[in-house]
């Protein structure tokens, strides 16, 4: 497969929360994920199963969330992905207890790709807008 189509598989079958299992297909055994928290960047590693861990947690805080790519850009070995999650809080995050309102998530990343797995990626997400609309939702 293309950097493309495994970038695009990844996002159909393991990030949407389908079929969390096949991130060990598309994902390498270590994964440096750079995440641009307030203008600081901090990179963890992430396994295959830590990740399906993480989408986990996205379903039990938004349960079964709808996810569209907006964008989906490739050159080279690294793809450029835009995408739109809209959720219902339905389990607590960051202190923000249930409301069972809709909470949108904007985000986008360019993953790169090595060896037909995903090894590397540069993710930045609206976080103040996630917190605005917990906020919101809770008056």
């Amino acid at each position: 497969m293309t950097p493309e189509q495994i970038v695009r598989t990844f996002f159909e079958e393991v990030r949407s929360g389908r079929n969390l299992d096949y991130a060990n297909t598309l994902m390498a055994e270590q994964v440096l994920a750079h995440q641009v928290i307030s203008e600081e960047e901090v990179t963890v590693t992430r396994t295959p199963s830590v990740y399906a861990d993480h989408v986990r947690e996205m379903i039990e805080a938004y349960g079964d969330f709808s996810l569209q790519i907006q964008e989906l850009l490739a050159q080279g070995d690294k793809v450029y992905v835009r995408w739109r999650q809209v959720g219902t809080h339905v389990g607590e995050v960051d202190g923000y207890a249930p409301t069972n309102l809709p909470v949108i998530e904007m985000a986008s990343a360019v993953y790169r790709v090595e060896n037909e797995r995903i090894a590397e990626y540069w993710i930045q997400i609206d976080r103040l807008g996630i917190e605005k609309q917990l906020e919101r939702n809770q008056s």
